[in-house]
């Protein structure tokens, strides 16, 4: 059936009509629908699939048209290449506009909250199929959906405390519910990578697909070097997902033979404690995110990521243990000029910014 003759036979449906994937002008993510399944996939892979701002705005758009398109039954989010399924937030494009304009950042987290409630509310199973590493607001996104078919080189993990942030936009709330409270704190406390197996024995996915190939040939359990040698294309090591599309095509199939109201309204049932946790929570998060972001432990945090160093946590631990600022790069804005009308001024300064005098 043609475009044009899809347009014409759903006149009747108003608003609401079935709209091709291809209409619209998606840029950071592509977009499809085939054989009632819509395929999302965040297509940033130069990063990693880190999502910026205008890719959640599109993912959003995407979510809600699969939501609302009765040619859907079952949605499948995924990443492009095979090394990211997604790895949370553009650290650069924080580091770069959210630290010096942290306001900004409670309006990036509205937006965000859209995002995963898009993905919540979408009315139809949604399928996380992880290509690659699902970390930070990654491993998030992959709670937030219904099923999750993950790659067996990939891994799941939080990195909130290592960059100057907190994983409340979905991993303090639903990680208990999902691995329980000790592993829940594992995770976010110490920010270590969860690989495929251990993933599944969590109850983090539910499926867990070969990835690794020697010569052709699937192994199963790889080890971190196999894994390595295969992102690399080296000494006959490759990754192959087909195993994974297998996987998520079948779960794909069972969704679609079932009753979509029912389907639906079970969606919205199950989903209680984690809609309950989220919406108790996220906007007191939002709110302490924005002003964490007035600090110093996401600028070191972020800025020691973009310029590829480790933070240097123990410095701020210094500072503190002296009675110095913790919380202010410069100290706290407490010294006032007495050779100008200066005030305001960072305490560890030597010498006026206005005037240029010594204190």
């Amino acid at each position: 059936m043609s475009i044009t003759e899809i347009e014409k036979n759903n006149n009747h449906k108003g608003f609401f009509q079935s709209i091709p994937a291809e209409k619209f002008a998606f840029k950071e993510i592509h977009y499809q629908k085939k054989d009632y399944i819509a395929t999302i996939t965040l297509n940033r892979p130069f990063n990693l699939n880190a999502y910026s701002t205008s890719a959640l705005k599109e993912l959003c758009d995407a979510f809600e048209d699969a939501s609302f398109d009765d040619a859907v039954g079952v949605i499948v989010y995924t990443g492009a290449g095979d090394r990211a399924f997604c790895t949370g937030g553009d650290v650069k494009e924080y580091e770069e506009i959210y630290t010096a304009r942290p306001r900004d950042y409670w309006k990036y987290m509205g937006l965000f909250s859209r995002y995963l409630e898009s993905i919540m509310n979408a009315g139809k199973p949604v399928i996380a199929r992880l290509n690659g590493i699902a970390v930070g607001g990654g491993n998030e996104s992959q709670l937030a959906c219904d099923l999750s078919v993950m790659a067996e080189h990939a891994y799941l993990g939080q990195v909130g405390t290592n960059v100057g942030s907190v994983a409340c936009g979905g991993a303090t709330q639903w990680l208990p519910l999902t691995v329980g409270d000790r592993r829940a704190h594992e995770m976010l406390l110490l920010n270590g990578r969860i690989q495929a197996r251990q993933a599944l024995e969590w109850g983090l996915v539910n499926r867990v697909a070969p990835s690794v190939t020697k010569d052709g040939k699937f192994i199963e359990n790889p080890s971190k070097d196999q894994i390595d040698k295969a992102l690399k294309k080296t000494d006959g090591f490759e990754i192959n997902l087909s195993k994974l599309d297998e996987e998520v095509a079948a779960l794909c199939q069972t969704l679609l033979e079932k009753f979509p109201e029912c389907s639906r309204y079970t969606k919205q049932h199950v989903n209680f404690l984690k809609s309950f946790t989220w919406y108790q929570t996220i906007g007191h998060a939002r709110d302490w995110l924005s002003t964490h972001y007035t600090s110093l432990e996401p600028l070191e945090g972020m800025r020691a990521f973009v310029e590829k160093r480790k933070p240097d946590y123990m410095g701020l631990r210094e500072r503190a243990r002296m009675g110095r600022s913790s919380e202010f790069m410069h100290g706290a804005y407490k010294r006032d000029c007495q050779h100008c009308s200066a005030t305001g001024i960072p305490e560890d300064f030597d010498y006026c910014g206005k005037c240029g005098k010594p204190f």
